[in-house]
């Protein structure tokens, strides 16, 4: 689609680097009236059809790179990333939940030298060191910042609470609600 749309469009790609995981959009009414707008194409299932969906996809795209054009460097870039720095990246996007072939590819290496480059850097497993860092960081949220696990397992890469809560008891001893209990004492 994004290919497509390139061609249709012959907008010029503005070369720009992006540091941040997110980039922010500021709201404007053009993007107001759009979010409105999807309302009735809806169908009971909560989806758009297919040609709906493209055609919505297209008018977003428009409304983003009138906004921002530099987006279209991040909209249009179809090159496989360059090896980057490995620590850099694990330490700003450890909390997104993508699987380890994903991250490889974002840092620009296979699985295998994604794998091998980490044991040299950290010394462990990425598995094992995702779940030691995500915890870690849990549990400064609910201790020094007053956090629910409600409210931050998401946030922190687990796919639902319960998975969470388990991995926190395994990992420190205790439930995650006995902190945030200990807290309100």
């Amino acid at each position: 689609m994004s290919e497509g749309f390139q061609e249709k469009y012959k907008g010029s790609i503005k070369s720009h680097l992006f540091t941040d995981a997110f980039v922010k959009i500021a709201g404007n009414e053009l993007l107001s009236t759009f979010i409105s707008s999807l309302n009735p194409y809806y169908d009971g299932d909560g989806r758009i059809g297919k040609s709906f969906f493209d055609l919505k996809r297209e008018e977003l795209l428009l409304i983003l790179l009138q906004s921002r054009p530099e987006l279209s460097g991040l909209f249009f870039d179809y090159g496989i990333p360059g090896k980057i720095d490995l620590e850099q990246f694990m330490n700003r996007n450890y909390r997104f939940n993508v699987n380890l072939d994903r991250f490889a590819f974002l840092t620009g290496r296979s699985l295998s030298s994604f794998k091998r480059d980490f044991k040299q850097t950290y010394n462990d497993t990425p598995h094992r060191w995702l779940l030691k860092k995500r915890l870690a960081e849990a549990r400064f949220l609910m201790d020094k910042e007053g956090k629910k696990p409600t409210e931050i397992f998401v946030d922190l890469g687990f796919e639902d609470l319960s998975h969470f809560c388990f991995a926190f008891k395994k990992h420190f001893g205790n439930s995650p609600n006995k902190l945030t209990g200990n807290m309100r004492q």
